[in-house]
Parts: C-alpha cells; sequence; structure tokens
C-alpha cells in the first residue's frame, strides 16, 4: 500500500492569507501546507481519499490523482469536507458513482448539505455522483478491512481510521482507551498536532509526542498544523520515531 499525504495543514493553511510570520514566508516547500488529506493506493491499485477537503483540486492536480475509489470521512467540518464538489472530475472519468464511507451522523450531514450529490448514475455527469454507507465497525473495502477508530475532537466524536499497519488520526483531542486497544503494532501513525500551545479541540505538540509514545508506532508523522509549527525547527525536537509531515510525501506500507 502506498500513502501519499496530500495535505497536513490546518483549516487555514499556510501559508495564511495576510500573514508574514517566518512559516509563511518560508521558501522551504515543507511548509507549504493544503488543508488535511491523504490518499492510500492499494497493492490492487484502488485508491481510498481521506476527507475532501477544499484544496481536493489542487491536491490531484500535483500529485497526478487520476482516479479516486471511494472516500473515507472522519467529520464533517469544512476544511475535510467542502471539496466534494472536486469529486465530479473523477466521477465523469470514471463513469462510475464513488461511495462514501463514515459515521451515521457525518453522512446524514452530508446527505442534507449535498444532497445534489447523492444519486444514482444517469446519462449526465454534470454533477458528482456520489453515495453514502454508514459504518459503525470495522468493514471491508476492496478486499482490506478498514477499521474505524473512534476519537475525540473537542466534544465530537468522529473518527480515525486503520488499514493494515498504517493508522489516520487528525482533529483529535483524547483517544479512548477502547480506541488505543485498537492501535497496536502499528508501522506508520498519522497523528494530529496543530500547534505548540493546548488547543481544546486538538492535540498540541506536547500531547501528540504524549500519544505518539503511547500508541508506540514504528514512525509517527506530524499532521494538521498551523503556521506556528515550522518545519525545520519543529522537526529539532523530535524523537527519532516522529517526524513532521509535510504535503506530497509518499511512502510504502506493508500489509495492503
Amino acid at each position: 500500500m502506498q500513502l501519499t499525504m496530500l495535505g497536513v495543514g490546518s483549516s487555514a493553511g499556510t501559508p495564511v492569507i495576510g500573514c508574514r510570520c517566518a512559516t509563511c514566508m518560508s521558501d522551504n516547500p515543507r511548509n507549504k501546507r493544503t488543508r488535511c488529506s491523504s490518499l492510500l493506493t492499494l497493492a490492487n491499485g484502488k485508491n481510498i481519499l481521506i476527507d475532501t477537503g477544499p484544496d481536493l483540486r489542487q491536491q490531484a492536480l500535483r500529485e497526478s490523482v487520476d482516479h479516486i475509489d471511494a472516500v473515507l470521512y472522519t467529520h464533517t467540518h469544512a476544511d475535510h469536507l467542502h471539496g466534494i464538489d472536486d469529486m465530479r472530475a473523477f466521477c465523469q472519468r470514471q463513469r462510475q458513482q464513488i461511495p462514501l464511507y463514515g459515521k451515521p451522523d457525518a453522512m446524514a450531514h452530508i446527505v442534507s448539505k449535498f444532497g445534489y450529490a447523492i444519486r444514482e448514475p444517469s446519462d449526465f455527469w454534470d454533477l458528482p455522483i456520489l453515495s453514502v454507507n454508514p459504518v459503525v465497525d470495522t468493514f471491508n473495502l476492496f478486499d482490506v478491512d478498514v477499521v474505524p477508530i473512534p476519537i475525540l475532537h473537542g466534544r465530537l466524536e468522529m473518527y480515525g481510521y486503520r488499514i493494515g499497519k498504517l493508522a489516520y488520526l487528525t482533529d483529535a483531542s483524547a483517544i479512548p482507551a477502547s480506541s488505543l486497544d485498537l492501535l497496536h503494532d502499528l508501522d506508520v501513525l498519522l497523528l494530529d498536532c496543530l500547534r505548540y500551545t493546548p488547543h481544546y479541540t486538538h492535540f498540541c505538540l506536547e500531547q501528540s509526542l504524549e500519544q505518539a509514545a503511547l500508541i508506540g508506532a514504528k514512525q509517527t508523522y506530524l499532521i494538521h498544523m498551523t503556521h506556528e509549527m515550522e518545519y525545520e525547527a519543529v522537526t529539532k525536537m523530535l524523537p527519532p520515531s516522529v517526524q513532521v509531515g509535510y504535503d506530497g510525501l509518499r511512502m510504502e506500507i506493508a500489509g495492503a
């Protein structure tokens, strides 16, 4: 399985509009962060997208993504959902309905807000053609098991996901003990890390490092970062098992 980090930025992205801080003005491409999303390419060639942020079109063009076979939604905040219209291009290319998976309340929200896109295929492909599939437990998708990982984003219960030896946990402020039990024996963990100082709906750096040590993945990558988190400065603060994620990072992961 191949992982591509499409975006590792927070809701404002980096650079932030109008900001002239060191990170926003940096020439380091690893400080240029689009909104948070990742792509999993399975051994059988199927592409599973995690979230449809507002930068999806830009990310797909940058990484030459030419097909999407399914989408996993972590939750439905705007920075993780509002690129859903860009799914139209994939539906048009593939001439097929693309399934969406997520918590039942997340799927209901998508139906209520983007109902025009939840429809059956016809002779017209001028809109996204998507289906919603609520999930509450492990399910099989393209011959791999997808494990929803309940986490807390402030008071909102949302999903992370585990596929094989990879887990993806964005927008987390707490991981219940029952969810930690689902995160043993990971090769790669993508983990929320908003900023240096505490936030009521996200892990800060200190908390992310605590969770990374508790989970014990072979390698943890920090994602969903604000412009406070300058790539080189944060890198110098991390143990060998933790790295700063960046847009366009690709890696091979065994097991799916």
